[in-house]
C-alpha cells in the first residue's frame, strides 16, 4: 500500500483529505543526476549540501526553498539496500523520504537549516511523522562533512535542553548515504498542487502539531493560504457553499477527452470519461461513479423539493436522479464543471491515477 492509499484511509476515519493532482515538470532541470543517484560532492567551493529526513518529502522542500541562499531542495530517497529506487520500491527496500538541500553557506548557515528543520517535525516520535507510519517517514540528519555532524550534535543537545519537547529527541545524527531523487511529479509538490497540499498538511496533523509546539514562532502556517484563496470564486460557491453554475457555460458539459475527473479540493477520482453521457441539460453528467466509496448521498430538501445531493468527502458536486440511459444503471449524476479537475488518459501514471489505466484499453 503507497502513500496516498495509506493517507486516504487514515483521513477518512479523522473526515480529513488529501488532496489537487501533480502536473509533471522535469527533476533534471532542477539537479545533476547519475543514474538516479545525487552526487554529494559540492559543485564549487560556494556551494554545500545536506540531507534531512522529516516524514513525507512534500512538507520539507517549501520550508527550504524559501530561504536566501539556498539554491535547490530535491525530494528523494536514501539509506535503503538497494540502487535506484521507486516510488513503489523505497518502502520496501529501507530507505527513507529525504531532501537534498544544496545551499550556499555564505549566504545561509547551516545552523539556520538545521533550526528550520527542528520546526518542521516531531524529533520525539520514533515511528514515523504525524499521519505517515513506517520507517520510510522517521526522521533523521544526514551530514556530509566533519563540521555538519559537530553542528548538526550541537543543535540536537540545544534543543533537548530547551525543554520544548517532553520527551526524548530521538532523531538520529548520522553520515549521508547515496541520494536518489524522486520522480518528477514529487518535486516541488507544494507548488504544483497547492490545495492538495494544503490539505495534507492540514489532514496529516503536522500544522497543528507544530503550532503547539512553536505557536507563531514557526514559518509555514504564515504562509498557508485558505480554501476561499485557493478556488476561484465560483469553485468556491460550487462546492463549500452548495452553489450551481450555469449550464451550457461551464468546462465539461461538451467535453468529450477520454480520462477521469477528480475533486477540484481534495483530488479524489470521481467520475470517468467512459461513463459519460450527453444528457442535454448542459452539464457534465454521469451514469456512475468511478470509484463509489468518494460519492456521498444526501437528501436534499431546498427549492421545495426533495432531490439526492451529491457530495464528495469535502465538496459539492450536484444531483443524482433517476432519468439516465436506461441501458446501463438508469442514473443520471449531474455534476458541476466548477467542482471538477480533469486529467486525460495519458497523464494518469505520472500523476498517481494509474490503477484508472485499463479500464480505458
Amino acid at each position: 500500500m503507497n502513500k496516498l492509499q495509506k493517507y486516504t484511509i487514515a483521513l477518512a476515519s479523522a473526515a480529513a483529505v488529501l488532496l489537487t493532482v501533480p502536473m509533471l515538470t522535469n527533476a533534471k532541470d532542477k539537479m545533476a543526476s547519475n543514474d538516479g543517484m545525487m552526487k554529494h560532492e559540492s559543485s564549487t567551493m560556494d556551494t554545500e549540501k545536506t540531507i534531512f529526513a522529516g516524514g513525507c518529502f512534500w512538507c520539507m522542500e517549501k520550508p527550504f526553498e524559501k530561504l536566501d541562499g539556498v539554491l535547490s531542495v530535491v525530494s528523494g530517497y536514501s539509506t535503503g539496500k538497494t540502487n535506484n529506487p521507486t516510488y513503489r520500491t523505497y518502502n520496501r527496500d529501507g530507505h527513507l523520504e529525504v531532501v537534498e538541500i544544496t545551499y550556499n553557506p555564505k549566504k545561509v548557515s547551516y545552523e539556520k537549516l538545521l533550526d528550520v528543520f527542528w520546526h518542521q517535525i516531531n524529533p520525539t516520535d520514533a515511528g514515523g511523522q504525524f499521519v505517515d507510519r513506517g520507517y520510510a517517514y522517521s526522521t533523521g540528519i544526514f551530514y556530509l562533512n566533519e563540521n555538519q555532524r559537530k553542528l548538526a550534535e550541537a543543535s540536537k543537545t540545544k534543543l533537548a535542553a530547551s525543554k520544548v519537547f517532553d520527551k526524548p529527541i530521538i532523531t538520529p545524527i548520522k553520515p549521508a548515504a547515496p541520494f536518489y531523487a524522486a520522480e518528477d511529479y514529487h518535486q516541488d509538490y507544494y507548488k504544483k498542487n497547492p490545495v492538495r497540499y494544503w490539505y495534507y498538511r492540514k489532514g496529516s496533523g503536522r500544522d497543528q502539531y507544530l503550532d503547539k509546539i512553536w505557536g507563531e514562532d514557526r514559518g509555514e502556517h504564515k504562509n498557508m493560504s485558505n480554501l476561499k484563496e485557493k478556488l476561484t470564486p465560483l469553485q468556491y460557491k460550487v462546492t463549500q457553499e452548495e452553489g450551481t453554475e450555469p449550464p451550457f457555460d461551464n468546462a465539461y458539459w461538451d467535453y468529450k477527452e477520454a480520462g477521469i475527473y477528480v475533486d477540484i479540493v481534495s483530488g479524489e477520482a470521481l467520475f470517468s470519461s467512459v461513463d459519460k453521457f450527453k444528457s442535454g441539460t448542459g452539464w457534465p453528467s454521469f451514469d456512475r461513479p468511478l470509484v463509489k466509496d468518494n460519492i456521498i448521498e444526501k437528501v436534499d430538501k431546498r427549492l421545495f423539493s426533495t432531490r439526492t445531493e451529491v457530495r464528495s468527502k469535502d465538496s459539492h458536486l450536484g444531483h443524482v436522479f433517476n432519468d439516465g440511459p436506461k441501458e446501463t444503471t438508469g442514473l443520471r449524476y449531474c455534476i458541476n464543471s466548477a467542482s471538477l479537475r480533469f486529467i486525460p488518459v495519458t497523464k494518469l501514471e505520472e500523476e498517481g491515477y494509474g490503477q484508472f489505466i485499463a479500464s480505458f484499453k
